[in-house]
């Protein structure tokens, strides 16, 4: 009698079933990317804003005439090489000059993504 080689109907459905547990698993990871994606482009403008904020309140210690005065959050958007893009804005707060305020930075997504950066007034 000749001996038969492969897989077996049960060994072929055990696999199948298998890789159907794993990309249930897999599945609502990759779902929930796009949100993950918006909320690291809010955080790195949020550090960007933080850094323009401090470079632009050396700029005018040093040199009154460059730079831009900042007495609000929202006037970093100024300091910021380029402007904030149309898909964020910054939530209005005062800020003293020779002080530091904690700014708010909204983004896109469902729901909005929000990131805090320090502003310094001057």
């Amino acid at each position: 009698m000749k001996q038969q080689a492969g897989f077996t109907l049960i060994e072929l459905v055990m696999v199948i079933v298998i890789l159907g547990i794993l990309a249930a698993t897999a599945v609502p990871k990759f779902i929930n990317l796009s949100q993950d994606a918006y909320q690291a482009a809010t955080n790195g403008f949020a550090g960007a804003l933080g850094s323009a904020s401090a470079i632009n309140y050396a700029s005018r210690s040093a040199n009154n005439t460059k730079g831009v005065p900042v007495a609000n959050c929202t006037d970093l958007s100024g300091a910021l090489e380029g402007g904030l893009p149309a898909t964020h804005t910054i939530t209005s707060a005062a800020i003293a000059a020779g002080t530091t305020a904690t700014c708010t930075v909204t983004g896109q997504g469902s729901p909005a993504t929000t990131a805090t950066f320090t502003g310094h007034g001057i």
